[in-house]
């Protein structure tokens, strides 16, 4: 799973990036998320000799952010794939998706799950520049359009409130 490189001064979106990598990684491989975790934490995060992105390694990764990321889209993964799955064209099931693609809407999906974190807009920017780096043509819209329509369901709040006038 090849992905263009992110700069690496930005720490927590490398934590994504390799939260996207190690739940692909566990749908695939059928891991248990602390077992990726694990792995990831030990060969695949920070820097690990080498520079860069090659071979799966996520530099300057902030590890408590990639874990929380990994273990929320696992334990609310029965929740959060039907939202997923209601925001896709119906013509288009998840099963169907890419499973990278998978992979990168249950790490969004979890991270606005989380009560604690940047605002949703911020989430959904973060992984819409991580769509870029691993697809080209229509999925990073697609993932934009769910990971919107996932904000809207799980923090209301942050989008009820009336816009600044300016």
């Amino acid at each position: 799973m090849a992905v263009r490189p992110a700069p690496t001064s930005r720490p927590r979106t490398a934590s994504r990036v390799g939260a996207v990598q190690a739940l692909f990684q566990a749908e695939q491989a059928g891991t248990s998320p602390e077992a990726v975790i694990d792995e990831f934490v030990r060969h695949r995060l920070g820097e690990l000799h080498g520079d860069g992105f090659e071979d799966g390694r996520v530099p300057d990764a902030h590890v408590p952010l990639f874990a929380a990321i990994v273990r929320a889209a696992t334990a609310q993964q029965e929740l959060i794939d039907p939202m997923i799955a209601a925001a896709l064209p119906a013509d288009w099931p998840l099963d169907r998706l890419d499973p990278v693609l998978r992979a990168l809407l249950r790490a969004g999906g979890a991270e606005l799950w989380m009560t604690e974190g940047p605002p949703s807009r911020v989430v959904i920017n973060e992984y819409l520049d991580i769509a870029h780096g691993f697809f080209d043509g229509d999925a990073p819209r697609l993932a934009n359009g769910v990971l919107d329509r996932l904000a809207h369901l799980l923090r209301p709040a942050e989008f009820d409130a009336p816009a600044a006038n300016g």
